[in-house]
């Protein structure tokens, strides 16, 4: 297995750089496109400059092209992607980054090559290794709290120290900081900042405000 020795400095930088933005990292799913932009600029006037879209819905790919247009101070990821082709779809409409639940040597391979930085997904040691192989030190951790939650990713720096993290997966406003207060832990992704009763009611100021609370409370 060949890897590009230049991967881990350059990618993990561009990671750091994206993840240190924000200590939280809204995780959202657009169901109808003419939310995208909406939702989206709430959530960057409230002080949430990263944004994580998931390909769980049709409208995705279109949400995320308007967003990215419509929000130029904004670093938006794809979340969910699962497949190369996933990921070339994601390089396609601009993102800045790709986000994977969990990684297959596929995605690890197609990683390595792309001008588009992955953050893929891991639950295991087992699987943080396969990644460290393919030349990655900063991974998304799902689902966190059924796998272990914060006490997981303390276990995993004492082998692993190097490798960062951002968790996500059943984090909250009340259980977040026991992520962040973690050496290894850059930043985490929740979706309890978009809310779906407060997006289906089209209540922006609402999400404003939340994201607002999120980045003064989570503040570096």
């Amino acid at each position: 297995m060949t890897i590009d020795k230049q991967l881990p400095s350059t990618r993990t930088a561009e990671l750091d750089s994206i993840c240190l933005k924000a200590e939280v990292i809204p995780v959202i799913t657009i169901e109808r496109l003419e939310d995208a932009v909406p939702l989206g600029r709430a959530l960057v006037e409230g002080g949430l400059t990263v944004l994580e879209i998931t390909l769980r819905t049709d409208c995705a790919l279109d949400a995320i092209k308007r967003m990215k247009e419509a929000l130029p101070g904004a670093s938006i990821g794809v979340g969910t992607v699962l497949t190369p082709a996933q990921y070339r779809q994601a390089e396609q409409v601009g993102a800045d980054f790709v986000v994977t639940p969990g990684a297959t040597e596929a995605l690890y391979r197609y990683g390595v090559e792309s001008p588009v930085p992955m953050l893929p997904g891991v639950s295991t040691i087992s699987e943080l290794m396969t990644g460290w192989q393919y030349g990655y030190r900063r991974f998304k951790f799902f689902p966190a709290e059924s796998s272990g939650g914060a006490k997981a990713i303390k276990a995993f720096g004492a082998p692993i120290p190097e490798a960062r993290f951002c968790p996500t997966g059943g984090i909250t406003v009340d259980n977040a900081e026991s992520y962040l207060s973690l050496p290894n832990v850059m930043c985490v992704g929740g979706s309890w900042l978009t809310p779906k009763a407060m997006v289906d009611a089209e209540d922006w100021d609402g999400i404003r405000e939340l994201a607002r609370q999120a980045a003064e409370r989570f503040h570096h």
